[in-house]
């Protein structure tokens, strides 16, 4: 963990500077908030395979209303698809929302747009995407400005007076959220089926930015590509078969895309080696990605004496006849995956709070969100668990908190920051 804290500030140093680095460190063109900041906004929250729209109100003093929300699922041909039609159905979907909450056309609509997708921004309503991730691979978008497509989509339906006031990703959105109430909120994380994380930086140290260096700015770390990991052979076996080899290292180890896939391919090796089910295999462990992440969850929680979730799910993949001690091997290689997800998470979270912070002098609160975060066993005590060996009693002054669907509410405030700023 020492090493990769080591590592992790190296790489952010180069990105910083605009040199050559696994880590992009992405302006993200925003501050964090006041918590004095005020008005009606409409959050917009595309991530996945759902689009969310929200209607939020911010009453200062880090108070805001229960959102009105409405959710929208993406069908395949959209995500696999071009330009045109994702970005129609996006604007479509804005104005049904609009059309239900009665938010009539007569005045400008301020609105934030969380994007959570690798993008380059150019300001803080303005960026374009980088690479597409989380199975999107919708064509004409790469290295395109989305808020102008976007726009243009949103001036086809008659939304002129519509404005796109802020463009974030869902790890800045998540840590805003927080910050709006919480001062020492300076680090925000995603660890879901993807995972990233962003954090509050000086001016002075973003030296591939022109301009002002007084003051801070939200940087995107883009942490799932740091590629200065030690794998092992399953990590190799892993990437190799991916879309992407050789990318997306930390995320390969760490997310919820993966991890079922690396607790398969461990299962296999033990199979080949005869060690469990008298080294006979099935085809529904043969199958790439057919050990879900959720299988991971349901066997490292399983305290049943005989462990029965976890005989029901090897029976579904195909083994009938598992032993009491395949079934424990089996749950020690998922409760083993998923540690270290949680020690390479932690030690990442340490080294971005150390370049902030190097004695740990003050408290900081690191906003979290993500499915796997949330829902593996032991996920987030594993977390703690690292960054009390690397810190000892200070790691008291570090607190992990979970901020559910952030990403939404934090694209309002942003755009909110955004408006007072002008």
């Amino acid at each position: 963990m020492w090493k990769m804290i080591k590592d992790f500030h190296i790489e952010m140093s180069r990105g910083l500077a605009g040199r050559p680095s696994s880590l992009k460190m992405l302006p993200a063109y925003v501050d964090r908030p006041t918590g004095r900041e005020k008005g009606k906004f409409i959050a917009l929250d595309l991530g996945g395979t759902n689009f969310r729209v929200l209607d939020i109100c911010l009453k200062g003093s880090g108070a805001s209303s229960k959102p009105r929300a409405m959710k929208f699922v993406l069908k395949k041909k959209l995500v696999k698809g071009s330009a045109d039609p994702l970005f129609g159905f996006l604007a479509d979907s804005i104005s049904r929302f609009l059309r239900k909450e009665k938010i009539g056309p007569a005045r400008a609509i301020d609105m934030g747009f969380t994007f959570s997708f690798p993008m380059k921004q150019k300001g803080v309503a303005s960026g374009s995407l980088v690479l597409w991730t989380k199975g999107f691979n919708v064509r004409g978008v790469i290295g395109k400005d989305v808020v102008a497509l976007l726009k243009k989509a949103l001036d086809k339906k008659g939304l002129g007076r519509v404005r796109i006031a802020a463009l974030a990703n869902d790890t800045v959105g998540t840590m805003v959220a927080r910050s709006y109430s919480d001062p020492h909120c300076d680090v925000g994380v995603i660890i879901g089926t993807g995972t990233n994380a962003c954090y509050a930086e000086k001016l002075a140290n973003i030296r591939k930015l022109n301009g002002p260096k007084m003051g801070s700015m939200i940087v995107n770390i883009e942490w799932g590509n740091f590629n200065k990991l030690e794998k092992t052979s399953y990590d190799k076996k892993l990437d190799a078969s991916s879309d992407r080899p050789g990318e997306q290292v930390l995320e390969k180890m760490v997310s919820g895309m993966y991890i079922g896939e690396l607790a398969r391919l461990v299962i296999k090796g033990l199979i080949g080696k005869k060690a469990i089910f008298n080294g006979t295999s099935s085809p529904g462990l043969e199958k790439a990605y057919n050990f879900r992440t959720e299988y991971v969850s349901e066997a490292a929680s399983d305290r049943s004496h005989n462990l029965g979730k976890m005989k029901s799910r090897l029976k579904s993949l195909g083994i009938p006849n598992s032993t009491l001690e395949d079934r424990r091997t089996v749950k020690s290689v998922c409760e083993m995956v998923s540690a270290r997800a949680a020690r390479v998470s932690g030690a990442a979270v340490a080294a971005v709070i150390t370049k902030m912070d190097p004695t740990l002098s003050k408290m900081h609160t690191v906003a979290v969100d993500g499915s796997v975060y949330e829902k593996l066993p032991r996920f987030s005590k594993n977390i703690a668990k690292a960054l009390q060996e690397i810190f000892g009693r200070k790691a008291g002054r570090i607190r992990l908190v979970l901020t559910k669907d952030g990403s939404g509410k934090g694209a309002a405030i942003i755009a909110a920051v955004a408006a007072s700023g002008e």
